[in-house]
Parts: C-alpha cells; structure tokens; sequence
C-alpha cells in the first residue's frame, strides 16, 4: 500500500493548488480524479467555458461596444453554438496542459479513479486498472459540487437542461427560460440575450444576486430589461413540461408553469436553481464525517472537517463557491494542515466576488445593507463611468463604482463595481483595503489617464466632500473638491 503525506480528492481549483502547495512544502502528494479529464467544474463546465463562451459573444456581437460604436447584432443570425463551442475548447484543452504540467513540475502523482475512504487514513481508488488501495496522514476533499437536478424536472438534455448541457446545445433557440438568478441564471441569461435569445429569468427572490450590494443589484436589473430579459421576480416554479403547441403548426415547447398560475412557454429552458454535492459517493461515514441534506462539508476557520485531518475546500464546503476563493481556499487548509505557513493575518472578509454577467459586477467588502445592520457609520462616494474619459471611450456610460468609507476613519469598507473590467477594477481597492488604507490614498496618488482605476480617485472625492459638510467647522473638516 503506497503512503502519502497528502491526498487530494478532486484537481478543481481547491484540489490543485492544495496538491501544489502541499508539494511546494517538500510533501509526498497525490491527487484523485474521477473524471477522465482534469480540472473540475471549473475547467470543464463551469467557470473557464462559461467566461469563454461569454467573450466569444461580446466579440462577435459587439454587445459591450454596441452604444458607442453603432455596432449592430446583424451577425447573431449566423452565429452558431457550435462555433462559440469551438473557441472554448480551445481554452479548455490549454488549461488541462496546464494544470498536467504544474503537477508534473512540482512531483504531484495523478491517479484516475473514483476515491472512497475505506478507514480515518485509508483511501480505496476504483481506477482503469482495478483497485488500489492507498493510505495518508492527511486528505483534502475537494470534489465539488454538480448542478441540482430535482426528479420532478424531465431533463432531456436537449430542451430541458442545466448548465453542464448548455455547451452542448447544437442550435441557438429564439426564446429560453431561465429557471434561478444565481451568479450560473444571471450570467447565461445574459449571455443569450447578448446573443439575440428571448430570454425569461424566474427567481423566487424579490432581486437577482441576492448578496449584492443593493443599489448594485437594482442597476444590474435595469440593465438587464435593457437587454430584453423578461424578469419574473419573487415567483417559483410549480411545474416544468414538454407540451405541443399549435400555431399555424404544431411546435413542441417548454412549459413552466408559476405558482401564481402564470404559464411561460419557450423552446429551451435552463434550470439553474442551486447545486448538489457528491459526498455520498465518498465513503465519509467510514471516517466519521457527516455532510448535510445537499451533500456539503461543514468546516472551520482552518477548512477543518469534524476530523481534524480530513479537510474540505472549493464548492463543496458551499458559498461563496467560486473558482477564485476555492483556490486560495485549499492553499490556506494545507498551510494550516502541515503547520508551515502562517496564513491567519490574511482578512478572508477581503475575498472578492466576481460575475461575468453583461455587464460585469465585482464586489469586495461590506455592502451599503450590511453596514448598516452592524451600525457602522459611513458615506457612499460615487464614480459614474460617464465621468470617466476611459468610460466614453470604451462607450460604456452607464457603468459605476461605488466605495463605501467610515464616516470618522475615512478606511475603506466595501468597493461595488458594475460595467466595463469590473472585476480587474476591483483588486485596486481590495489591495487598499488589506493595507488598511483610506479615502486619502486615492486623492493623494496619481492614476494613469485615461484609465477606469481613475475611478477610485472619483469616488474618493465624491465620499469625502459629502463628509465635508458632515464635519464642517471642526478640525477634522476635509478641504476636497472635484
């Protein structure tokens, strides 16, 4: 029986740099996959194809352009998914040869198979060439999540589908729905409405994105009715179905109908309401650990399990569930599991959030909501892109930044991005807002020009001189006009 110091149970984001960093601590390291190809959801249906697929739109319709430019959707006709599929797979197969290579580089060994744990250190992989059984000190689970498929819905992986199907689709419909107005509903709602699809989101909600700042959510809901995307907000889906309908001739659709007893009809329907874990398949009873009704780990601060050598990361451990936080995620649980790397002074509240919608929303920090639940005073400083020579050039005008600063401090809170790079913009405040730096910062530094980071200069403007006539006449008066 081979022995390892590490096992890693999954090459998504989470298991691949928890493998490497393992192996980078001088460890002897394996990883599972159960998968015939490497990288997860991350690389194979989820955040690498979808923000390909996304790009590959914006370049071929000129969506992000179209206002400024005169661009026009003429080419959407002769669009195909088979040529937006094309371009994906290209990236996709770039990233396995990545993701083989650091592995190979950094003396990780990669075995095929379906893992399941046999005993507290034993792990049993059911691979191409039978059984093998291996033993570790320590494991991390890091094997994701599959999107949600309730029996009551008849997928068919034609009409009827999740987003794992989507890349697979071999038209573009004229009409979706969308079932769910998660970060996976919103962006491949936008997607296909870029792509000229009529598009209807359904979300038992009263917003989509429900963790975003809330003025951020309303902005990105106007645009996307701007867009043509019908919102049904605050509905649920009673019942999904397959029914004939006749118009001049019989068409097959998709119906759904609401539990307010509104019925949509559309060709295609996607349905991305949660996602479903995959612990059952794991064997943890026989180490001890339990998982919840969707299958998630509950883990501590140091992405612990209840077995204190048996940590979880990634998607599997639940929210916020993405490629970006999963990485680091499963870096900081092997940190702490071998005792090498002190990672306990890094803020994990700083943790960004991005969603490759049209147009794109990245956050980091608190939100307007939030700080005044903990009654936290503070003052919104506002940069409109339509202020910013960089905005008109990219012929975004309807973009904006919000940084959200302590009334008496002046530190930075919370920085909430929509429009144009909104997710590249976002680390300049996230990178202030680790060095616990304030408002001034912005004011007192130069920005290059014509750029979007001058937004920052902006909003810091626009924050202090509305505290300026808080604290008019007392020495803390801040002297800032634009």
């Amino acid at each position: 029986m081979r022995h390892y110091d590490c096992i890693a149970i999954g090459t998504g984001p989470a298991g691949q740099k928890g493998a490497i960093q393992a192996a980078k601590l001088g460890k002897r390291v394996a990883i599972v996959e159960k998968r015939q190809v490497l990288g997860g959801a991350q690389i194979n249906t989820g955040t690498i194809p979808s923000k390909a697929l996304r790009e590959a739109v914006l370049h071929l319709t000129g969506a992000n352009h179209k206002g400024h430019f005169g661009r026009t959707k003429s080419r959407v006709s002769e669009i195909t998914i088979a040529e937006l599929v094309s371009f994906s797979q290209r990236v996709i197969r770039h990233e396995w040869d990545v993701i083989r290579d650091q592995f190979d580089r950094n003396g990780v060994d990669l075995l095929w198979g379906k893992a399941r744990f046999t005993g507290p250190n034993e792990l049993a992989i059911d691979g191409p060439g039978g059984e093998e059984r291996l033993s570790a000190d320590r494991f991390l689970v890091a094997v994701g999540t599959k999107p949600a498929r309730p029996a009551s819905v008849p997928f068919n992986e034609r009409t009827i589908f999740t987003s794992d199907e989507v890349l697979r689709l071999n038209h573009l419909p004229r009409t979706m729905i969308v079932v769910g107005g998660g970060v996976i509903g919103t962006e491949y709602a936008c997607i296909m409405a870029a792509l000229g699809v009529q598009v209807t989101l359904v979300e038992g909600r009263n917003r989509v994105l429900g963790f975003l700042d809330q003025e951020i959510a309303d902005a990105f809901q106007y645009f996307m009715r701007q867009q043509g995307i019908t919102l049904r907000l605050g509905e649920k889906v009673e019942r999904i179905e397959e029914v004939e309908f006749v118009n001049g001739s019989t068409h097959q659709l998709v119906q759904a109908k609401l539990e307010s007893g509104k019925t949509l009809r559309a060709q295609t329907l996607l349905y991305a309401v949660g996602r479903q874990g995959v612990c059952s398949e794991l064997g943890l009873a026989n180490v001890g650990i339990e998982f919840d009704d969707r299958e998630r780990l509950e883990v501590n601060q140091f992405y612990q399990t209840n077995i204190e050598h048996v940590y979880a990361a990634g998607d599997v451990i639940g929210f916020p569930a993405l490629a970006s936080t999963s990485m680091e995620q499963g870096r900081r649980a092997i940190c702490h599991a071998f005792g090498c790397c002190d990672v306990t002074n890094y803020n994990t509240s700083l943790f960004p959030y991005g969603i490759y919608a049209v147009p794109e929303i990245s956050m980091v920090g608190k939100t307007e909501e939030q700080l005044t639940a903990e009654g936290i005073p503070y003052e919104a400083g506002i940069a409109n892109y339509r202020e910013i020579a960089r905005g008109q050039i990219l012929g975004d005008e309807l973009g904006m930044l919000k940084m959200l600063i302590h009334q008496d401090t002046h530190k930075i809170l919370g920085v909430h991005v929509i429009g144009t790079g909104a997710t590249e913009l976002v680390h300049i405040g996230q990178a202030v807002m680790a060095l616990d730096g304030d408002a001034e910062f912005f004011v007192n530094n130069v920005f290059n020009f014509p750029t979007l980071a001058e937004c920052y200069k902006v909003a810091a403007y626009n924050g202090l001189n509305k505290l300026n006539h808080v604290y008019s006449g007392t020495c803390e008066a801040v002297s800032v006009s634009l």
